[in-house]
């Protein structure tokens, strides 16, 4: 994988996965994003076509039912995906990252043989509990809390923006809590694996959002709920360091869907340039449309070569906090430039909602908030660089 870097060829795995991706966004998921996005429904016949191609399994082990592939393969897969749907392309980004990949990276080894086939699979889901109403970017600020009671965790306390947490397939939240004092005074986090099947805990009404329709996004609710002890997932007061640890890897996933949708932007705003004539000639006839394709493709390519380095950082096993917020930053704004810039350029069509475009416009700007704001990415490439 490293090697595309300077010889510009994927090797024939990723390059036959990608392929198979792209056709089954192509042939699948194109056909019914707009309905779905009019419509604000879950696509459940796409999730079941993902989960028959193994995206779900794609960067876990055979042993848990995984593909035995890495997490690159998940990044070609997202960014394929990104093209066409960013609503489909974050549901199988939230269900592998912050879904599954904690269980796998911290849970015991009881914890993966119960969970991770079934996410694995892609025929259940699970959600990623972090984000509350006062803790966003600052999510040392968690204020849920799980007390313990016997042999049990007694858990209270609300989330907010959970992606894939209320579907009729999604069997597992992991939470986020407060679970003592640390030594120094600070809360003490821990990480908490909540079946969404436990009294007490409510998937509240979806959010009526600005994109991402067809995604499914539910404020969360535990009143008093209560799961056994041994539902502790990796060290007790470790919670807030594993998460930052997730959303590193998270931010390289986050970073190919918006190469996707950078991409996308392209290849639309391209065929319709081709196609739609003004004043007796192709509008891509004229420099100032051509240029602005040209900056576009520009972007996209610049965005996927820092995606692409930071995965081969992660994979090798060196540090790769920095560039991951690097490709974060620089995918992100390009998603959201190149659907202003495409929008622009498809005119009056550009604000229709059928039209791919106009759905890239809505749904890119939250690839500057979410996994890490643009500035708590500043922030961190800031830190790292010594400031």
């Amino acid at each position: 994988m490293t090697d595309y870097l300077s010889t510009g060829a994927l090797p024939d795995e990723y390059a036959q996965l990608a392929k198979a991706v792209r056709d089954f966004a192509q042939s699948v998921v194109a056909p019914v994003a707009a309905e779905h996005d009019a419509n604000h429904t879950f696509p459940y016949e796409v999730v079941d076509g993902m989960a028959e191609l193994g995206l779900f399994g794609l960067p876990f082990p055979e042993e848990y039912g995984g593909q035995g592939g890495d997490y690159f393969a998940l990044c070609l897969a997202l960014e394929e995906l990104g093209k066409v749907d960013q609503s489909v392309a974050i549901t199988l980004e939230a269900g592998v990252s912050l879904g599954a990949m904690p269980v796998y990276r911290f849970g015991n080894e009881e914890q993966k043989q119960e969970w991770l086939p079934q996410l694995t699979s892609g025929k259940n889901l699970a959600a990623f509990g972090l984000t509350e109403p006062g803790a966003g970017s600052d999510a040392g600020g968690t204020r849920t809390t799980a007390r313990e009671d016997g042999d049990s965790w007694v858990i209270n306390g609300n989330k907010q923006f959970i992606t894939n947490s209320g579907t009729d397939i999604t069997r597992l939240v992991t939470v986020t809590a407060v679970t003592g004092t640390a030594a120094n005074g600070k809360k003490e986090i821990s990480t908490i694996l909540v079946p969404t099947s436990t009294p007490g805990f409510t998937a509240e009404p979806a959010y009526n959002k600005v994109g991402w329709n067809a995604s499914d996004t539910h404020p969360l609710s535990f009143d008093d709920v209560r799961v056994p002890r041994e539902n502790l997932l990796g060290e007790r007061g470790r919670g807030y360091a594993n998460f930052l640890r997730i959303l590193d890897e998270g931010r390289i996933a986050i970073a190919a869907l918006s190469v996707g949708a950078a991409q996308g932007c392209v290849d639309e705003s391209v065929k319709y340039a081709k196609e739609r004539e003004a004043f007796g000639r192709p509008i891509g006839a004229n420099q100032a449309i051509a240029f602005k394709i040209a900056r576009m493709e520009a972007r996209a390519h610049t965005a996927r070569t820092a995606y692409y380095d930071a995965a081969a950082l992660m994979l090798s096993g060196k540090p790769f906090k920095k560039q991951a917020s690097i490709a974060k930053l620089v995918a992100s704004e390009a998603a959201m430039d190149n659907a202003r810039d495409a929008t622009q350029i498809f005119g009056g069509y550009g604000f229709m909602n059928e039209y791919a475009v106009a759905r890239h416009y809505r749904d890119s700007k939250i690839l500057e908030i979410g996994e890490g704001t643009t500035e708590v990415q500043l922030m961190l490439i800031a830190r790292e660089a010594g400031l």
